[in-house]
């Protein structure tokens, strides 16, 4: 029994790993699928300068919407059951937001297909410390490569494929990643309840705790300024070479530049930063070339537009950074799941006014300038932050901690009452 149970044991975490690296995929798809096309679609659908920015800022909101739902999800039914139903949603919505006519279906559709990035976003990495924990470096960096791989597939693709399919080629270009979101979901309804994966492992850590966490609250706010920059990026940087005076392919193979350049560094940052002395030099690393890539946008957008957008991508490494710290801040899985819940959600919370914002003062300037002060303050909020992050603590020792001074000051306080 026992050596069948080994290769029974082994296929099923190629099983998973396997599920974990095709939801990695379909991470970003709907997102980066954008902004190549956002004039066509801001023409299509009627818009203001307004309410494209708020369609830049959307998927972060649902993100953080959405992903609090989560560790409840999981707690009452199976991992693979709530990813699969994830991103069947998430299939239907690409389509539902293509076919749409009307902005506020556009708006429904968009809500329906960030729940699979939103869920994905918040249970790999506990799924990730479930199944793999003597490898969190090695699966972190493989589901971050696929992520950026179908961010990249899908930044390149979206201009050519809606020049290729005509009038209202947009709306292909956007409904075509339902595809491999139906793909990723297969393995998710093949993965058996194991132990270590089942509804009674999960220990009910109540995520209000952690706002008693100094390390989660800096965490999360890293996240959220490092996720402010990403999104302006996708969102906004294609339309700005544009209006800079490039064609929409190359802007749009450009933002694909940016996206191919962080497949590589997502594969290795991970294994990079669980090494506590290389997480600051790291981190100096991408904020030196955040600045540098924003300046060069700023002072010579059709100039080497291909350095400044590849040097954003080194910067963008730090949501690698951050998906690794989440597991080494966090000593269990359960406690690695709110965590990632914390941090991701109310990170994405933060992150959600930039690219509004990039919108709003677009619409009311006719300038990109507020663009530019929004992502180099963000910079320096990040860099901060991220080296508060860095320092070696856990949250369950920091919850424990507060609640054991707590439980020490209320007698005394009723002592003193008495």
């Amino acid at each position: 029994m026992s050596c069948s149970g080994v290769p029974d044991h082994r296929r099923g975490l190629l099983l998973v790993g396997t599920a974990i690296v095709l939801t990695g995929l379909n991470l970003r798809t709907a997102v980066n699928s954008v902004g190549p096309v956002l004039q066509e679609i801001q023409s299509g659908l009627g818009i203001s300068s307004g309410l494209t920015g708020l369609v830049t800022s959307l998927p972060v909101i649902c993100f953080a919407a959405i992903g609090f739902a989560g560790p409840p999800l999981t707690a009452r039914f199976r991992d693979g059951h709530v990813l699969a139903g994830a991103l069947l949603a998430m299939a239907a919505g690409l389509v539902l937001r293509a076919v749409a006519g009307a902005f506020w279906l556009f708006v429904v559709g968009t809500v329906l297909a960030m729940v699979g990035g939103a869920l994905g976003n918040v249970l790999l990495p506990s799924l990730v410390k479930r199944y793999f924990p003597s490898r969190t470096g090695l699966l972190v960096g493989a589901y971050s490569t696929a992520m950026s791989a179908g961010g990249a597939v899908a930044s390149v693709s979206a201009a050519p494929i809606a020049r290729a399919a005509g009038d209202a080629g947009w709306r292909w270009a956007l409904a075509i990643w339902a595809v491999p979101a139906l793909v990723a979901a297969l393995p998710w309804l093949a993965v058996r309840p194991r132990a270590g994966a089942s509804r009674a492992t999960h220990a009910a850590l109540p995520m209000r705790a952690l706002v008693r966490s100094p390390t989660a609250v800096t965490l999360a706010a890293f996240f959220g300024f490092q996720a402010m920059q990403a999104y302006v990026i996708l969102g906004w940087t294609a339309q700005y070479l544009r209006d800079s005076g490039l064609d929409a392919a190359t802007a749009g193979l450009l933002l694909g530049v940016n996206t191919v350049v962080v497949v590589p560094l997502n594969a290795v940052v991970p294994p990079l930063a669980v090494r506590p002395r290389l997480q600051r030099p790291l981190l100096a690393l991408f904020a030196a070339c955040y600045v540098a890539g924003w300046l060069g946008l700023l002072l010579a957008p059709r100039t080497v537009p291909w350095l400044w957008m590849s040097l954003l991508a080194v910067g963008m490494s730090t949501f690698a950074m951050g998906l690794a710290l989440i597991g080494l801040r966090a000593r269990t899985p359960e406690t690695t799941a709110a965590l990632s819940t914390v941090v991701q959600g109310w990170g994405y919370v933060l992150a959600g006014a930039g690219p509004l914002l990039v919108g709003v003062l677009l619409g009311a300037t006719g300038s990109y300038a507020g663009m530019f002060v929004l992502a180099l303050t963000g910079v320096a909020a990040l860099t901060v932050t991220g080296w508060l992050a860095t320092r070696e603590r856990f949250v369950d020792d920091e919850v424990a901690a507060r609640a054991a001074a707590a439980a020490v000051r209320e007698p005394d306080a009723a002592s003193r009452r008495g």
